[in-house]
C-alpha cells in the first residue's frame, strides 16, 4: 500500500502547485488525473495552463467517473496519481445526477440524500482501490465550508457535500495538507 494524501485550501492558495511540487519529489511515474471539463473558453484556457504547467514525461488520464476502476485496470503502475481536483469531480458528478436544467430550488431532501449517496459511493470506491495500490496518491480539493453562505439551494447542496466528502476522505488518508497564501501546513 502506498501513501494517500489530501491537499485543500481556498481558491488560489497554491493546491495544485503544491501537489504538483509532492508529485515530483514523491517519484519519477506520475500519472495525473484530470478531473475538469472544457464547457467553455474560461475553462479551455484554465486547462491549457495547467497542462503547461506540468513536467512534458506526466501521463495524463481526463476523467472524473469510476476513477477507482480506472485505477483498477491500470496496464502501468505510477510512483504518483496526482488526482486534480475532487471538487470538480463533485461538480461533475452532481450534474451527472440531477438534470442541470431541473429548478434546482425545488429540489426535495430526500432527492439530495440520494445525489449524495451516489457521490459517496463513487468516492468510497476511489479510496478502496487507493488503499490496494502501491503508488502515492495525491489529491487536490478546495476548502469551501470558510466562506459564505451560498445564495442558491445549489450552491448550499454542493457545498455541504463537498465538505461532507472531504472529510471522508480525510479520515481515510494518511496526511492532510491545507495550503493559505501558497504556504502548505500539514495538519494530519
Amino acid at each position: 500500500m502506498g501513501k494517500s494524501i489530501l491537499i485543500t485550501g481556498g481558491a488560489r492558495s497554491g493546491k495544485s502547485r503544491f501537489a504538483e511540487s509532492l508529485a515530483t519529489q514523491e517519484g519519477r511515474s506520475v500519472l495525473y488525473v484530470a478531473t475538469s471539463i472544457p464547457f467553455d473558453e474560461e475553462m479551455k484556457k484554465r486547462i491549457l495552463k495547467h497542462q503547461q504547467s506540468r513536467p512534458t514525461d506526466w501521463k495524463t488520464y481526463e476523467g472524473y467517473r469510476h476513477i477507482g476502476n480506472y485505477l483498477k485496470n491500470m496496464e502501468t503502475s505510477y510512483d504518483v496519481i496526482l488526482i486534480d481536483c475532487i471538487t470538480i469531480m463533485i461538480t461533475n458528478l452532481l450534474f451527472d445526477f440531477i438534470d442541470p436544467f431541473f429548478d434546482m430550488d425545488k429540489l426535495t431532501m430526500e432527492q439530495i440524500q440520494k445525489v449524495e449517496e451516489k457521490i459517496q459511493k463513487e468516492i468510497q470506491l476511489l479510496l478502496e482501490e487507493i488503499e490496494k495500490i502501491s503508488s502515492t496518491v495525491i489529491m487536490v480539493t478546495n476548502e469551501l465550508g470558510s466562506g459564505i453562505v451560498p445564495e442558491s439551494k445549489l450552491g448550499r447542496v454542493f457545498r455541504d457535500i463537498a465538505g461532507r466528502v472531504n472529510q471522508q476522505i480525510a479520515q481515510k488518508v494518511d496526511k492532510v495538507y491545507l495550503t493559505v497564501c501558497g504556504i502548505p501546513m500539514q495538519i494530519k
